[in-house]
């Protein structure tokens, strides 16, 4: 009895995973069941549930998430007032449609002498330019900086963006794969108990043999149940990034063994160097800075300004007046103004901005040690986790296979249960492991690329 057992446990072992048949099941307390030894359909998954791709989620995250929303709105909000600051360096045309009533008096001028006359009217076309205003120029170039500015803050916020809906991915992809790997550990546990009862009813194994493989069944419906619990919550949490309604159906594609090659630290370097919008935001503020510094000092400079008048200022609204003089005509004007006195207030504003310079340069200084900081800590991660990936496949490969071993061991009589409820244990941690060691690994990357770009 003992060899027959023996060799058909050896037969089981020996067959590929998916083509195990499984044993008779012996009534266990909780409510799972297993399904079929063939890999079932994520956890979540029903019938018009959406199968997102990561590039899918980054898509529907940008649509719906805040953060980004806001930070593009300021970027166009900042490329408005370029727009105006550009304007106000050019000429302007308005129109000038006036009617003044004075109280006669029996004077011509009627009341008031500067009215000249009881009825005026004003209807002219007055074209105004700036012939030197180097103010202007100044704040025109500080608008195009600080849209700069709005700019790389909104790639900022988009890289902060797909940072966390990596990390939301592969949480919930991890989840759904551990729910197997609870799946297959349940399995094992199973077949651990059918065995031990084989055995009891041959007299070849104690009681307690079949109370601890029972345990270890229990145990492994609790660990399954509170991971299919885990994905729920996960699912939930990544639903609000990308949905208006958070109760939507949906799975994630599992391509957590497709990871992007690590390049060299140089390469990254080189990457950040060029394609970090933290140093380009920093570089803008300052360039903002410079040239409101620029803006206050020429405020205490002397202006020019022209203006052109064509239209109706007279007494009458017609062409010609009572006598038949004309009355539509031109007129020019030049105008320059002379700053004198403003109790020193313009010096002021020049050192106010001279010190608001000086801040921008300090937080580029801090920013681009910041980013170097954090480029070798998250390179470290990536590599640290890049390393460790085969050492914790191979961990997964010896787990297998001690339990075989020690499963035959135990069947032979040479090993206690508690040995192969050990060897199971240590092979649901392995799994669990390597799959924890590719997320891993994967958030570094997506941390790392949100200084340097995708690579």
């Amino acid at each position: 009895m003992r060899s027959l057992d023996l060799l058909i446990a050896a037969i089981v072992l020996a067959l590929p995973a998916g083509a195990q048949t499984p044993a008779p099941q012996a009534p266990s307390p909780g409510p799972f069941r297993p399904g079929p030894a063939t890999s079932p359909p994520p956890a979540g998954y029903s019938a018009g549930s959406l199968n997102l791709t990561l590039e899918d989620a980054i898509a529907r995250a940008r649509t719906y998430t805040q953060q980004v929303y806001s930070a593009e709105i300021a970027a166009q909000i900042a490329h408005e007032d370029s727009l105006q600051a550009h304007a106000a360096l050019l000429p302007t045309v308005n129109m000038v449609n006036q009617f003044i009533y004075t109280q006669a008096n029996g004077k011509p001028s009627g009341v008031f002498v500067s009215n000249d006359g009881p009825h005026v009217y004003n209807n002219q076309a007055v074209v105004h330019g700036d012939i030197f205003a180097p103010s202007k120029r100044a704040d025109y170039r500080r608008a195009l900086a600080t849209e700069a500015v709005a700019r790389a803050r909104t790639e900022i916020a988009a890289r902060g963006l797909i940072a966390v809906v990596v990390q939301d991915y592969y949480a919930l992809v991890v989840a759904q794969r551990k729910v197997g790997n609870a799946e297959q550990s349940l399995r094992e546990a199973r077949q651990l108990l059918d065995i031990t009862q084989k055995l009891e009813r041959g007299g070849e194994a104690a009681r307690a043999d079949v109370v601890k493989a029972d345990i270890q069944v229990v145990q492994r419906e609790r660990d399954l149940q509170d991971i299919q619990l885990a994905v729920e919550k996960a699912r939930l949490g990544f639903a609000v990034l990308l949905f208006p309604d958070y109760g939507q159906a949906f799975t994630v594609v599992d391509d957590l063994d497709k990871a992007p090659v690590l390049p060299p630290l140089n390469d990254v370097e080189g990457m950040a160097g060029k394609n970090s919008p933290d140093i380009r935001a920093a570089q803008a503020a300052v360039e903002a800075e410079t040239h409101e510094v620029a803006s206050t000092r020429y405020a205490m400079l002397p202006s020019l300004s022209a203006d052109y008048f064509y239209g109706l200022n007279a007494n009458q609204f017609a062409v010609h007046d009572p006598e038949h003089y004309l009355n539509l005509g031109s007129s020019a004007q030049v105008e320059l103004t002379i700053p004198v006195w403003t109790w020193g207030a313009a010096r002021s504003r020049i050192r106010q901005a001279q010190l608001r310079l000086q801040q921008a340069r300090n937080d580029l200084s801090l920013t681009q040690r910041q980013l170097l900081a954090n480029l070798n800590s998250f390179y470290l991660d990536a590599d640290s986790a890049a390393m460790q990936m085969a050492s914790l496949r191979h961990s997964m490969e010896l787990s297998g296979e001690s339990l075989k071993l020690t499963m035959l061991r135990y069947q032979a009589g040479e090993a206690t249960v508690l040995e192969v409820a050990d060897a199971q244990t240590t092979l649901a941690q392995a799994r669990n492991a390597h799959d924890d060691g590719l997320t891993r690994y994967r958030v570094a990357v997506a941390n790392l690329q949100t200084l340097t770009g995708a690579f």
